[in-house]
């Protein structure tokens, strides 16, 4: 075989879902590589974690997708049937729980009706003088839901997940993320169900789960990977993306251990954040090097707490919107997988706390944040059992931050790497998008598909096409 008939070598950058679906695609093309993974774990922020035993979901991970494509490749990767999960969520704001998805009884029973008709007369009148063309989420959410519905359940919880005054978020933020929702849609749905062929995603009350959490899935996809002649290298960070004449031309990455790795070749996808991207390009303008350093994250903390208690609360998630204590949300894992905690008798919960890496959150220590989150647990009645043992893991970059001006940044870096021939960015962090899981996947299915296919599809245009978004 002549040189200029050997397949494409390939370089993905990150081993999350966006990253193994491109490897399992482009297996199915008899086209390998090597897959470069900062992480000891695989699944990106889909991984699940384990200590004692105890297994815990980054964030929980539903596993639905208005596509049929998507849940047909969950299924092929999966080495044993997902388990099916009833969806139960509530709102914890003002020592009450409200039903998420919105259920008018309970909602009413627990603003009262005085509220709940402020409610609704703050609702009529955003729809009958919207504010013309929203720049902030403040602005995009009362045109939807009303200024009173805002202040109570939105402006809360959504500065304490980004840290940053809601007039300071992109509206396009909460286009993407509960597009297709809005309260005429949640009252309808609480009293008659959804509409006949609309789904709105936010809305389902079921989905499917890897029995072992997320990462079951992943650690699966991994194995196929490697079984399919890819390279696969955990803990080893891409440092340097090397271009010539305009095309990549390889990468380098550095083990935890010091070990350097070089592959050449003339496709790359990465779903490394675009900010640490452009700092592996030697030749990328100072322009663009200013744009992406200027580009925001948003970092987690999940503190995982085992009770002794076998039951505490039917719910899978929780959202903590109460300003009085900084925990933003729970995760009830045995509510997610059973198997999940390996003692029947004991309660695992994951508390997230949204932070940014470095500051005070960020920095305690891991004694403080296990106390912090028991005392927080107490304060909103939901410990229900004494504590027996604790966890902490630290989420870097779990979150883009639609900022203001992000919009232009990107605008510029995508601009230059798009200059770049055979090189793709895919999955969350590789283009700063708020993507669902799934959402991630279908990138990486058009930018395998343009290397084996030789099409000339965007990946970046997934988000737009997609018809739904959750919070």
């Amino acid at each position: 075989m002549s040189e200029s008939s050997l397949p494409p070598s390939v370089a993905i950058i990150g081993a999350g879902p966006a990253g193994l679906t491109a490897a399992f695609e482009l297996s199915k093309h008899s086209i390998t590589g090597s897959v470069f993974e900062a992480d000891s774990l695989v699944g990106g922020i889909s991984r699940t974690e384990e200590h004692d035993g105890y297994r815990f979901d980054m964030g929980g991970h539903r596993f639905f997708s208005k596509s049929d494509e998507i849940n047909a490749l969950w299924d092929e990767i999966m080495f044993e049937p997902m388990i099916v999960r009833p969806r139960l969520s509530r709102i914890y704001y003002g020592d009450k729980f409200y039903d998420y998805p919105l259920k008018a009884t309970n909602a009413l029973k627990n603003m009262g009706l005085f509220t709940a008709m402020q409610c609704m007369a703050s609702y009529a009148a955003a729809m009958a003088k919207p504010i013309p063309e929203p720049s902030n989420l403040e602005e995009w959410v009362i045109n939807h839901f009303g200024r009173k519905l805002y202040s109570m359940f939105f402006k809360s919880y959504t500065e304490k997940v980004w840290g940053i005054s809601c007039k300071e978020i992109g509206a396009d933020w909460a286009a993407q993320r509960i597009k297709g929702l809005n309260l005429a849609e949640a009252i309808r749905s609480s009293i008659f169900g959804q509409a006949k062929g609309k789904v709105v995603k936010t809305l389902i009350d079921e989905f499917r789960y890897p029995r072992l959490g997320p990462g079951q899935l992943w650690e699966a996809c991994a194995e196929r990977v490697v079984t399919g002649g890819w390279a696969l290298t955990r803990d080893a960070r891409v440092t340097r993306l090397m271009t010539s004449n305009g095309r990549v031309t390889g990468v380098e990455a550095v083990s935890k251990g010091g070990e350097h790795y070089r592959v050449d070749c003339s496709n790359v996808l990465s779903s490394m954040p675009l900010r640490e991207l452009i700092s592996c390009i030697d030749s990328a303008p100072e322009v663009v090097k200013t744009a992406a350093s200027k580009l925001a994250y948003r970092d987690f903390i999940t503190v995982v707490l085992v009770l002794d208690a076998e039951k505490l609360f039917p719910d899978n998630w929780m959202y903590i919107h109460s300003p009085e204590v900084k925990l933003g949300r729970i995760q009830n894992f045995k509510n997610w997988s059973p198997a999940l905690a390996p003692d029947s008798s004991k309660t695992s919960l994951g508390l997230e706390y949204f932070c940014n890496e470095g500051d005070d959150t960020w920095n305690s220590e891991d004694s403080k944040l296990i106390e912090l989150g028991y005392s927080e647990l107490k304060k909103i009645g939901l410990a229900g059992g004494e504590l027996v043992k604790g966890y902490v893991v630290r989420v870097r970059k779990a979150y883009p931050v639609y900022d203001k001006g992000y919009a232009e940044r990107i605008g510029v870096v995508r601009g230059y790497l798009e200059s770049i021939e055979g090189l793709q960015c895919i999955g969350r962090n590789g283009q700063h998008r708020y993507n669902n899981m799934d959402h991630s996947m279908m990138t990486a299915l058009i930018a395998a598909r343009n290397i084996a296919t030789d099409q000339r599809r965007d990946c970046w245009s997934v988000n737009e096409d997609a018809e739904y978004h959750e919070k």
